[in-house]
C-alpha cells in the first residue's frame, strides 16, 4: 500500500535502483547482499520502497517498506486542507455527537487519552459505524467528506492512524474502564447479560490469536470477545478479550471476577446455553450472584423433567404466557444429583416451536438416510450423529457399510419433546418472570450482531499485539454508541406506535359518536 504523503528518494549510494513498469517507474532498495560459496555468486536482496512522482523524478510516493527501512524520515501526521471536500455530510456526525456527548463519552476520552487522542478514537468509532467497515487505509476517504471529532477537524493520514493504534498503551484504556463504570449505579440490582463471540484474524503474530473452536469461519485462528451488557440501563460495561483456546465456560469465571473488582455487588446475570456447567453454577454461587439461563433440551435432567411435566400445563390457560406464544410451568428441585441448593426450573412449550423443530428433526434424519444410501457397500466409518439415531451394520467378511437400522424409539423420544424448552433460576420466580427477563437479553445478542455486521468488525487485520487492542476498544466505544442510539430509536418507535393507537382510538370514537 503506497502512503499518502511525498518524500524525497534516498540518496544511498549503491543502494537505490529503479525500475519501470508499464507507466510507473518504482523505486528499490537493497536491503542485504549474502554470498553463496555452493553457487559462487551474491544474493542480492531488494524490495520496492516507492514510486516515482511523474512530475518530479526526484521525489517519490513511499509505501511502507520504506517506513521500515527508512524510519529516521519524518512523515506528516495530517492531510493538508486542499484533501477535505467542501460538502460535508453532516446528519450520521450530528446523531453520534449527540450520543457520545449524552454518555460523556467525549470527556472521559479526554481524561484518560487526551484531547487529541480522543478526537481520533471517536473519529475512528463514527467511521465504523457510518461505513460499517474499519479499515485504516481507507479512512481518510471517510475523513474526506465527514465532520470529525479531532481538534480542528485535523485529517490524519492511514499510515498516522496505523502508528496511532500501536501507541496507546493498556493502562489508558483501563483508566477509562474504569471511569465508565465508576459512574454506573452500584446500589440498585441490575442483571448483565453476559454472552462472548469469537472473530478472525488476518494478520501478525498476536498472542491471544489461536486455532480454536470457532463459531463462524472454521478452520481460521481466531480470538474471544466477550461483552457484559446492562439489561436494565441498556449499555454495553464492559469487554473482555482472550485467546481463541479458551471456552466461553473457563472465560466466565474471570469475567465475574472482573465484575466484583468494578464495584458491581447486587448483580445477576443471564445467560445462553453455553455457560451451563456445574462449575460455573457453584461459582456464581459462591461469588454470591444470582442468574438465569437457557438450558440445552438434550441435557438428562431437563429431559427427564420435561417427561414428567409433559401434559400437566400446555393446555391450561392459565399457564399461557401471551408474549411469547408459550406455556410455562415452574418447579422448584435440585438441577444434579450432587447438587446442594434447590433452583427454579421453568419449563415452557411452545407449539409453533414443536412444529419447526419436527420438520428439521424429520429432514435432518431423511438426510441422513439418504447419505447412507450413497454409501452402501462401501468401506466408511460414520460420526457419532449417525450412530445416535441408527445401528449401524456391516459386512463382517470386507467391512463395508450394509444399511442403518434406525432407532425408533430414540427419534420417538426426540419427537416428543419438540417445542419444550427450559430455563433455570437461582432465586424464585414465575415463569413468566423468568422468560421475559432471559429475553432482555435480546438486546446484548444484537450488540453482537451489530459488531460484526454493521460495525465491519467481524476480522481483525492488525499485525501487532497493541494495535490489535485498540482496535478492539474502539470497537466497544462503537458499540456503546451504537447501543445508545439503538435504545433512543426502540423507544421512539413505542412512542409513536403509542400515539397511532390513541389517534385511531380517537377517530374510532369521533367516527361512532358522528354515526348517532
Amino acid at each position: 500500500m503506497y502512503l499518502d504523503y511525498v518524500v524525497d528518494i534516498p540518496d544511498v549510494k549503491g543502494k537505490i535502483t529503479f525500475r519501470t513498469k508499464g507507466q510507473a517507474r518504482y523505486v528499490y532498495y537493497e536491503y542485504s547482499r549474502e554470498y553463496d560459496p555452493s553457487k559462487q555468486y551474491t544474493n542480492v536482496k531488494r524490495v520496492t520502497i516507492g514510486k516515482v512522482l511523474p512530475e518530479d523524478e526526484n521525489k517519490m510516493r513511499p509505501n511502507e517498506n520504506f517506513r521500515k527501512y527508512f524510519p529516521e524520515v519524518e512523515q506528516p501526521e495530517e492531510k493538508t486542507v486542499s484533501c477535505r471536500s467542501s460538502c460535508l455530510k453532516t446528519g450520521a456526525y450530528m446523531i453520534i455527537d449527540k450520543a457520545a456527548k449524552d454518555l460523556e463519552l467525549d470527556t472521559k476520552l479526554r481524561d484518560s487519552f487526551g484531547a487529541k487522542a480522543a478526537g481520533i478514537m471517536l473519529d475512528l468509532a463514527a467511521y465504523s459505524i457510518i461505513t460499517e467497515g474499519n479499515a485504516a487505509q481507507y479512512y481518510p476517504d471517510y475523513a474526506y467528506n465527514h465532520p470529525l471529532f479531532t481538534p480542528d477537524m485535523k485529517c490524519y493520514s492511514d499510515s498516522f492512524i496505523s502508528d496511532f493504534l500501536r501507541s496507546i498503551k493498556e493502562n489508558q484504556r483501563q483508566d477509562f474502564l474504569d471511569q465508565w463504570n465508576a459512574d454506573r449505579c452500584k446500589r440498585e440490582r441490575i442483571y448483565i447479560s453476559y454472552d462472548s463471540t469469537n472473530k478472525n484474524c488476518q494478520a501478525g503474530d498476536i498472542d491471544i490469536v489461536e486455532f480454536g473452536a470457532a463459531k463462524v469461519d472454521a478452520g481460521l485462528p481466531i480470538f474471544n470477545y466477550a461483552v457484559g451488557y446492562d439489561v436494565n440501563n441498556r449499555e454495553p460495561l464492559m469487554y473482555e478479550k482472550y485467546s481463541g483456546s479458551i471456552n466461553d465456560v473457563s472465560q466466565l469465571q474471570f469475567m465475574v471476577d472482573k465484575i466484583k473488582g468494578y464495584g458491581y455487588k447486587n448483580i445477576g446475570f443471564i445467560l445462553d446455553r453455553g455457560y451451563f456447567s456445574k462449575d460455573n453454577l457453584n461459582y456464581m454461587d459462591s461469588s454470591g450472584f444470582s442468574f438465569i439461563i437457557m438450558v440445552k433440551g438434550i441435557k438428562d435432567f431437563i429431559s427427564s423433567q420435561m417427561r414428567k411435566q409433559k401434559g400437566t400445563f400446555e393446555n391450561n390457560r392459565g399457564n399461557r404466557i401471551e408474549e411469547f406464544e408459550v406455556y410455562g410451568k415452574t418447579v422448584h428441585t435440585f438441577v444434579y444429583a450432587s447438587d446442594t441448593k434447590k433452583r427454579y426450573i421453568h419449563i415452557y412449550y411452545s407449539a409453533a416451536k414443536a412444529v419447526g423443530e419436527r420438520v428439521r428433526l424429520e429432514e435432518k434424519i431423511h438426510e441422513m438416510q439418504r447419505f447412507m444410501e450413497q454409501h452402501e457397500d462401501k468401506e466408511y466409518e460414520f460420526g457419532p450423529a449417525f450412530h445416535k439415531y441408527f445401528h449401524m451394520h456391516y459386512n463382517k467378511e470386507n467391512g463395508h457399510f450394509v444399511y442403518g437400522e434406525p432407532k425408533l424409539p430414540v427419534i420417538r423420544d426426540e419427537l416428543e419433546l419438540c417445542g419444550y424448552f427450559a430455563i433455570i433460576s437461582s432465586e424464585k420466580m414465575d415463569a413468566k418472570d423468568a422468560i421475559n427477563l432471559y429475553k432482555s437479553r435480546d438486546v446484548s445478542e444484537k450488540v453482537f450482531q451489530a459488531d460484526k455486521s454493521y460495525l465491519g468488525n467481524h476480522c481483525l487485520r492488525e499485525a501487532s499485539e497493541e494495535a490489535a487492542s485498540n482496535k478492539i476498544f474502539i470497537d466497544f466505544l462503537a458499540l456503546i454508541i451504537r447501543c445508545r442510539i439503538y435504545t433512543a430509536l426502540k423507544e421512539k418507535a413505542k412512542e409513536l406506535a403509542k400515539n397511532r393507537i390513541i389517534l385511531q382510538f380517537r377517530q374510532q370514537s369521533g367516527n361512532w359518536k358522528r354515526s348517532r
